[in-house]
């Protein structure tokens, strides 16, 4: 008798990001490897003191990473490729 999969759209309740990506991962090795905290220091002049807060400049150097890694030059498309990935989420830190 051949098995139809039904899809049941539920809420997770147990889910560790961390252990669905590999050790071995590219992206988790760079997350885990690197001290992204320099670029607060670096990048601290650039911000204004008032306004609305910005996207944190750690995770904006990450996704001009990640589209340089993958080849990516529309930043629709990069957001999109990263929405889809397990692994650049954990290593964008969402």
């Amino acid at each position: 008798m051949q098995g139809h999969k039904q899809f049941t759209d539920r809420v997770v309740l147990r889910f560790r990001l961390s252990e669905r990506v590999p050790k071995q991962n590219l992206y988790r090795r760079l997350a885990e490897l690197v001290d992204w905290n320099f670029l607060y220091q670096q990048t601290q002049a650039l911000y204004s003191h008032t306004g609305q807060p910005s996207l944190d400049p750690v995770v904006f150097f990450k996704l001009m990473l990640v589209g340089r890694l993958e080849n990516l030059v529309s930043d629709r498309r990069l957001v999109e490729h990263c929405s889809l990935r397990l692994d650049i989420l954990y290593f964008l830190g969402y």
